[in-house]
């Protein structure tokens, strides 16, 4: 069994909850996952958007959620995690917004895809709170032993 990850928020591929953004209370989705290699020591996560500024023309991947050394024991995080549940042991990095922690999507123009990206690791990377993206993905080099991806979508309501 290969690495799976899921919401019951979202489908993959569907809209993302307007509570998990920044038109709404700005709460992490819940996520679950199974089927991590038994040698799995710890999970990272990553949450970016590859659309930004505008899905017709984009011009960079936006940050939206960092996440190192979730515990191996680790199966779910619960809707709001991010900042007050997280488990013991994981670290919060920062996203784009200059923020540590979850920063839901909040797009300027058009539906933008949002890629959530689970990592088991076969050790910890001994990062602390608030690392960058490019911090945890040098410390997960070479050692990721499967990987799963959920996209979910969002665009800004009209006003």
């Amino acid at each position: 069994m290969s690495l799976s990850l899921s919401s019951p928020s979202f489908d993959p591929g569907g809209s993302i909850p307007t509570r998990c953004t920044g038109e709404g209370t700005d709460e992490s989705p819940p996520l679950s996952w199974e089927g991590a290699p038994d040698r799995t020591k710890a999970f990272a996560l990553i949450v970016d958007d590859p659309d930004a500024p505008d899905p017709a023309a984009p011009k960079r991947t936006w940050v939206h959620w960092v996440v190192s050394d979730l515990p191996a024991s680790a199966a779910a995080l619960p809707a709001g995690a991010s900042g007050k549940s997280m488990p013991a042991g994981s670290h919060e990095g920062k996203n784009d917004g200059g923020e540590r922690g979850y920063s839901g999507p909040y797009p300027p123009r058009g539906r933008h895809r949002y890629v959530f990206k689970l990592y088991a690791l076969d050790e910890p990377t001994g990062l602390r709170e608030g690392h960058t993206k490019a911090e945890l993905l040098k410390a997960i080099e070479g050692h990721v032993l499967d990987q799963a991806e959920l996209i979910g979508t969002y665009e800004r309501q009209p006003k």
